[in-house]
């Protein structure tokens, strides 16, 4: 029909009809997510801090993936129901529709895993709070440790399985529901086929591992009960009440994936079907599995800063056991403990304060520092003393403290030690033995007189205190 013109024809790929019921309802939901995704954020702050020293047998990766799930949760529902929103728009089925189911059945993974993590953490958590007091009470290579390293990997092997089984596929005949022929005899074939079906049954699988690692849990870190009935309302009480709605609505999420892949006029993959299913089967469980999640991490501590306080708490109910009594903070200020600095120093004074000898300590002070003003005055002149062995003469004040020329700040209690102990012991300046003439076999001559006079040589052994007398003659070797 070469004479046929069209004029302001539109293309029909395109999003040029308003929005409807779908996208409205999916913009509400997505604001839902990105205020819970900001709350998963400051929980993974929280909850993910450090305050101890990591352990190998808990890595601290370990308490941060449910939180890596529930932001892989949120990402995933933002992408999935903003891009719904041109699913009504587009007069012709197009790509939207297949990234929003595509994104859903992400969330739905993540929303297994969220819940597994969960309560594998619990789990070790629980195991963690049970060894802190004797780490050797259990093993790792035991039959509970194996299983308890197995385990993941047996509900990791289902999840993976249905991911292969949902994800890589020919999207595109879910596409064809442009007409009602179209869409009987090439989507819905497409929406539920065999790989559709088979893939609830494998999240069902790895719904009941999170039930067995949450028994497990509760068998090997909890006190045991006897009898089935007593060990079914212990199982009750033990569980956190998080996790006795966070397993159902885990349940729910693989019972209406199951129902989508039977009836496709409650499934996602349908342009018009029935939103009341799709938005509460679909994404109210996940919603909620976040917000709980969220809930319960700001009511409960960080685990780091809550092992401490057991330990606190630990000790100080072994010191009433021992009779301990710890005293308050101010109790060493009032009696003079000093933690730092010249520790030493004060607690040489303050031993000498109890026996009463603070008196006596500061008269022989005073003592020696006149007596040193006034040898200072009597002579200006001052000689080195003899250097051959003299018999010494007792001194009435102790010799001063030997003062290194090195480093000084590393010997400085040493120098607190020793004049401690000259204010202590004054008269430890006894003569040694082997100053003594007899001592020496002789060798000591005494001092000669000159012909100038009869002037005799100090045999003190400070420089400062010198007689004014002239130099001794050496006349041999002996004499040096």
């Amino acid at each position: 029909m070469p004479r046929i013109q069209l004029v302001n024809s539109t293309w029909c790929y395109l999003a040029t009809q308003p929005s409807g019921p779908r996208a409205n309802i999916g913009v509400g939901f997505a604001v839902a997510f990105a205020l819970s995704l900001v709350f998963v954020l400051v929980n993974l702050t929280r909850h993910g801090k450090l305050y101890l020293p990591a352990e190998k047998r808990f890595y601290p990766i370990g308490r941060r993936w449910q939180w890596y799930w529930a932001i892989f949760i949120c990402a995933t529902a933002l992408i999935g129901l903003f891009t719904g929103i041109d699913v009504d728009r587009y007069r012709v089925v197009e790509l939207p529709l297949v990234l929003n189911v595509f994104f859903w059945f992400l969330m739905n993974m993540g929303s297994m895993a969220l819940v597994w993590e969960s309560v594998r953490h619990w789990g070790s958590w629980m195991e963690r709070q049970f060894i802190d007091p004797n780490p050797f009470v259990l093993h790792q290579t035991d039959r509970r440790g194996m299983f308890e390293f197995w385990l993941p990997l047996f509900f990791y092997l289902w999840w993976w399985l249905d991911f292969f089984l949902v994800i890589p596929r020919n999207w595109g005949a879910v596409e064809l529901q442009r007409s009602p022929e179209q869409t009987i005899a090439k989507a819905i074939p497409a929406a539920t086929d065999l790989r559709f079906k088979i893939a609830p049954f494998l999240l069902f699988i790895s719904w009941l591992t999170i039930l067995v690692s949450l028994w497990h849990s509760v068998r090997h870190y909890e006190a045991r009960n006897r009898g089935w009935l007593n060990r079914i309302v212990g199982f009750i009480q033990y569980v956190p009440l998080r996790f006795m709605i966070m397993i159902p609505l885990a349940l729910v999420v693989i019972a209406y994936q199951a129902l989508a892949a039977w009836e496709f006029n409650y499934s996602p993959l349908k342009k018009d079907t029935n939103l009341v299913a799709m938005y509460v089967g679909g994404y109210v469980p996940a919603l909620l599995l976040v917000i709980i999640l969220c809930i319960s991490g700001f009511l409960r501590p960080n685990e780091d800063k809550d092992l401490i306080r057991q330990r606190r708490e630990r000790g100080a109910e072994l010191d009433r056991e021992l009779g301990i009594r710890h005293k308050p903070a101010w109790w060493r200020r009032v009696r003079g403990d000093v933690g730092s600095g010249d520790a030493v120093r004060d607690q040489l004074y303050r031993n000498v304060r109890e026996v009463g000898g603070a008196q006596r300590v500061q008269h022989v002070a005073e003592q020696r520092a006149a007596e040193a003003e006034a040898a200072s005055g009597t002579s200006n002149t001052f000689e080195m003393s003899s250097i051959h062995n003299t018999p010494s003469v007792a001194s009435h004040m102790a010799p001063p403290p030997y003062t290194p020329t090195g480093r000084l700040n590393q010997r400085r209690p040493d120098h607190t030690l020793q004049a401690a102990a000259g204010l202590l012991f004054p008269t430890a300046n006894t003569p040694s033995p082997r100053l003594t003439p007899a001592a020496n076999g002789g060798r000591d001559r005494e001092p000669r007189t000159q012909p100038g006079g009869s002037y005799n040589r100090s045999s003190s052994t400070r420089s400062s205190v010198s007689i004014t007398a002239p130099p001794q003659q050496i006349r041999s070797m002996l004499d040096v």
